[in-house]
């Protein structure tokens, strides 16, 4: 994980500034959170946070949780990481059991907050990892439908696929990191599938979970 710490130095010296009078959305993962050029502005409803890292994976994720999420106590989470975990050639259950192991830190440190989940995307620089992809997303929402009545699983990878294949706007040249256009496509989902559920429905925090 030597190779994460210097940008992780830089997120654990971000101050921890009073909550405004609107919930604390923190999002957390990979290069594609880690990118949004106005991520803040894009949720004005929300007190957004962006502790994403370049190129991490789930795995990194978890590793770095401690350091980087707790102290701002937010009163919800949304998270994407997971296509570099297959880039490394990570098998679809290494992921599920790395999700595994990153609900069960959000809710040692944060409690039973609402947490949204980003599917995987279908990028062209990844489309040989398609069916594992595909299959990663499968089981880790069937797990979140049977146990985390306090998770939703954001579903971007169906709208994307079907945009793909009419043209390249989502993606920069790189095939692999999103455009303008891709950013206000996730905006419009995340809050259709997940934020507006989380400002409507919030979970008690003694609600217990079954798994």
């Amino acid at each position: 994980m030597f190779w994460y710490h210097n940008e992780v130095e830089v997120l654990e010296k971000k101050p921890v500034l009073p909550k405004q009078d609107k919930p604390r959305v923190l999002f957390y993962g990979s290069s594609s959170i880690r990118l949004w050029p106005q991520i803040e502005t894009d949720f004005p409803e929300y007190d957004i946070m962006n502790q994403a890292f370049g190129g991490s994976t789930i795995a990194a994720c978890c590793w770095f949780f401690k350091r980087l999420i707790p102290q701002y106590q937010p009163d919800a989470i949304v998270f994407y990481a997971g296509d570099n975990d297959l880039g490394d050639n990570r098998h679809p259950e290494e992921v599920y059991l790395n999700f595994i192991n990153l609900m069960a830190l959000i809710k040692e440190h944060c409690g039973n907050i609402p947490v949204g989940f980003i599917s995987i995307k279908p990028s062209f620089a990844r489309e040989y990892l398609q069916t594992s992809i595909h299959f990663t997303n499968k089981i880790i929402s069937n797990e979140i439908e049977r146990n985390y009545p306090h998770c939703t699983f954001i579903n971007v990878y169906d709208d994307m696929l079907a945009i793909n294949k009419q043209s390249h706007e989502l993606f920069t040249d790189d095939g692999l990191h999103m455009t303008a256009a891709g950013y206000i496509l996730w905006t419009k989902i995340i809050t259709d599938q997940f934020l507006h559920k989380f400002v409507t429905t919030q979970i008690p925090e003694d609600t217990p979970t079954t798994n």
